[in-house]
This record gives C-alpha cells, sequence and structure tokens, in this order.
C-alpha cells in the first residue's frame, strides 16, 4: 500500500499539472481575435508529434533539462490546448490518431488514411500538396511507420510499410522524407547502405515488397543520402534520407543494449527538411515526430524516454527559431496518445511499479535544484489519458480549448485556407 505522503505528493503533482493547463487554456481562450475563422491564411505548419508523450513526460524532460523553473521550447508557447485521443475504441494507438489528425476522421488501431470502413480519407499533406505547398516528414522511426504514413498513405494495415513507401513516391509525392527504416525499400537479399542483421538486432534485415525503392526515387527526381554529411549537402526540392535499417535507436529495457544516439539527430533533420521546403514560395507542411519517446516508454526505460524528449525540444527550437524569422508560419507541438502510465514520484524507500514490468526509475536530478525525482509506471502499453498541445505562431490561437483529436484536422485546414472536397 502506497503511505499517504507519497499518494499526497502524487496528487498535487497532478492537481498542478492539470490546473496549469487548463488555466493556460482558458487564458488562451479569451485573448483577443479568437475568431472560429482564421484571420488570414497560414503559409507554413510544422507539426511536432512526441509519440507517447503524455503531460507527466513533459514534466520529466522539464525537470531534468531546465528545472522546476525553467521553459522547455516546447512549453515556451502563448496558446495551448487539451486533446482526448480515442479511436474506435478507448485506447488509440499511433496509426489511428495519426489519421485522425491527418485526416480528420476516428478509425480503427492499425489504419492509416482510411475511416473505420477502410475507405480512403484524403489527408492534410494531400490537400497541401493540391494548393502547391511543399510537405515533408521527418522522424527517428521509420519514414514508414504508422504516424508519418498516415499523412501521406493510404492502407488498411500499418504493417505494409512498403506499400507506403511506393505510395509516398508515386501518389502523395512527399517532397522530403527523412528517418529510419531502409529494410523496407529495399527487397530482401539487398542490403542497402545499413547491414543486413547488425549486432545491436540481427532481426533487421531488408524486406520490402515493392522491389528496388531507392532506385525508384532516384529515378523520379529524389535526392539520397544515407548521412548527415551528404544530407547537409544535398540540393533540390526532392530529398530523401534513410539513416538506419529500423528505427534510429535501439528500444530495450535501461542497460539491456538501449541505444538513442541517431547518426543524424531529430534537431538536424529538422533544420534540413525546414532550409529544403520554405524553398517553395507557396510554403510546406511539416510533420516531424519523436518516436523514442513513445519506444522506450514502452520498454518503462524513463531514461532514455527523457533523452529522446530533449531532442524533440531542441528541434522544436529549431522551427520556432524558423518561424521567428517567418510569422506566417505556425508550430505545433502534441503527442498521439500516452505510454507507459508516467508518473513522477518523490524519491523515498517505496517503489509501486503497476505490472511488474520494469522498477521505479531514477532517481533524476532536477537541474538547479538539490532535489531528485523518480518515475514509475502503470503499464508497458498506451493509456487514454488526455494530452496537451502547445502552439505558437500564425492562428496558434485556434487550437487552445479541449476537444477530439480528428478537430485537430479541422483546425489546421481552417488555418490554412483549406477546404474539405467531399
Amino acid at each position: 500500500m502506497k503511505s499517504q505522503k507519497k499518494n499526497g505528493f502524487k496528487a498535487a503533482m497532478v492537481a498542478t499539472a492539470a490546473t496549469a493547463l487548463l488555466v493556460t487554456s482558458v487564458v488562451s481562450a479569451q485573448a483577443p481575435n479568437r475568431a472560429e475563422a482564421a484571420s488570414s491564411q497560414t503559409k507554413n505548419v510544422i507539426l511536432f508529434v512526441g509519440d507517447g508523450m503524455g503531460t507527466a513526460q513533459r514534466d520529466a524532460i522539464r525537470l531534468a533539462t531546465v528545472g522546476e523553473n525553467g521553459k522547455l521550447a516546447m512549453d515556451a508557447m502563448p496558446y495551448v490546448g487539451l486533446i482526448h485521443t480515442r479511436s474506435t475504441i478507448p485506447v488509440t494507438d499511433s496509426a489511428a490518431s495519426a489519421t485522425a489528425y491527418a485526416s480528420g476522421v476516428k478509425t480503427y488501431n492499425g489504419a492509416i488514411g482510411v475511416d473505420a470502413n477502410k475507405k480512403p480519407v484524403k489527408t492534410i499533406m494531400e490537400y497541401a500538396k493540391d494548393a502547391g505547398k511543399a510537405t515533408g516528414v521527418v522522424t527517428t522511426s521509420q519514414v514508414t511507420d504508422a504516424t508519418g504514413a498516415a499523412f501521406g498513405a493510404h492502407v488498411e494495415d500499418r504493417a505494409k510499410q512498403s506499400d507506403i513507401a511506393l505510395q509516398y513516391l508515386t501518389k502523395s509525392k512527399i517532397d522530403v522524407l527523412l528517418g529510419g527504416g531502409e529494410d523496407f525499400w529495399y527487397p530482401a537479399g539487398d542490403a542497402g547502405k545499413f547491414k543486413d542483421e547488425p549486432a545491436e538486432d540481427p532481426a533487421e534485415k531488408s524486406k520490402g515488397t515493392q522491389g528496388n525503392l531507392i532506385n525508384k526515387a532516384k529515378v523520379l527526381g529524389y535526392s539520397y543520402v544515407a548521412n548527415k554529411t551528404d544530407m547537409q549537402k544535398a540540393k533540390g526540392g526532392k530529398l530523401l534520407g534513410l539513416f538506419a535499417n529500423e528505427e534510429m535507436f535501439q528500444q530495450k529495457p535501461e542497460g539491456e543494449g538501449d541505444i538513442y544516439n541517431p547518426i543524424v539527430s531529430l534537431p538536424d533533420m529538422t533544420k534540413k527538411a525546414i532550409d529544403t521546403l520554405a524553398s517553395n514560395k507557396k510554403g510546406f507542411f511539416l510533420m516531424v515526430e519523436e518516436e523514442g519517446t513513445d519506444e522506450f516508454a514502452h520498454q518503462n526505460n524513463a531514461k532514455m524516454t527523457i533523452k529522446a524528449g530533449q531532442q524533440l525540444d531542441k528541434a522544436v527550437q529549431v522551427a520556432k527559431d524558423f518561424a521567428k524569422k517567418n510569422p506566417d508560419t505556425l508550430v505545433l507541438v502534441l503527442a498521439d496518445h500516452e505510454t507507459g502510465g508516467f508518473s513522477i514520484e518523490e524519491v523515498d524507500a517505496e517503489d509501486e511499479s503497476g505490472d511488474a514490468i520494469s522498477k521505479e526509475d531514477g532517481p533524476f536530478a532536477i537541474v538547479n535544484s538539490k532535489h531528485n525525482f523518480v518515475v514509475d509506471w502503470t503499464t508497458a502499453g498506451h493509456t487514454a489519458v488526455d494530452i496537451p498541445l502547445t502552439a505558437i505562431g500564425k492562428n496558434a490561437e485556434m487550437f487552445s480549448g479541449i476537444y477530439e483529436n480528428t478537430e485537430v484536422f479541422t483546425k489546421l485546414m481552417q488555418s490554412l485556407g483549406l477546404k474539405v472536397k467531399k
């Protein structure tokens, strides 16, 4: 049984976070010019998805990075929203959640760009492309994994990653693709730039089902890169960069082969994507995902969850720097769902772990303080708690309040001045 002291501490932490979030939302909602219709159109959108990153994860990242009184780049934004995350069932996965953001429909878990009846639904990147804008997906996961896929593909099963890659090239024609997942672009037996069955994970090897898609990308005008130097040198409007067999890290329990050290960092990929897409005079839509905040939470590995979150925050700062010079840019930070039932607790002799997956993680130092905290978990899966959204830039005020995940699509379309075609 938990002590009264610990219960009180946890309750206070939850109450404080919830109160702060709701107060900020109310203040934001009362801001001037918060009309339902955008006052003028947004030119560029940079949407960040911290996969699995709930309020408690953001708090832990903040405490470990800037301390109790500091602000992360993702928190130093004037508008806050609170998003309900359910799919067609109470607990969503990344595919259904990303489809809600990208297309404005509730669908079943595992669905990519299709509704609950498996009918394709147009994505906001496809609408943006029709409007003449450039589009991009950046992630530390496979570029064909669920979150990115929902913005540029339509398949009934998220596992069809080679089909997703082919659709990127020939259907949605996404201009910039940076991340991992080379294995789905080469057929079995063709190792590509990254060798099959590497020591850190022998299960990783080429498994593409649509032929050599790297060669196809080159024929279609993409520059293909597989390291940081070549990425930075690449010129032109169409860029494909694959920097790992699968995810750009090894998601394992702490001390059991867990590695978060991408050969190209999320901030560097984000900057390159923005620089490339910004050459389009009509603007761009970029989705940036940090996958490590989800995968390491599935392993109940708080150390690496926080480390991945810190890289996400650096990438957000890159986007904010661009938006400061380009005030017609909207920057959003949200999550698809929460992972792990993550909680922040005080350091003491007790340890209450949810389903015996792991022990408490920590202690972690609170920056600019003598205090520490530990992280506890309730599950290795997803939860149904609401997740926070923060926004800055052109029409950011539209995103304050409490709403369903499908409303993110509606608000994005409205901010861009785009209309849904029936």
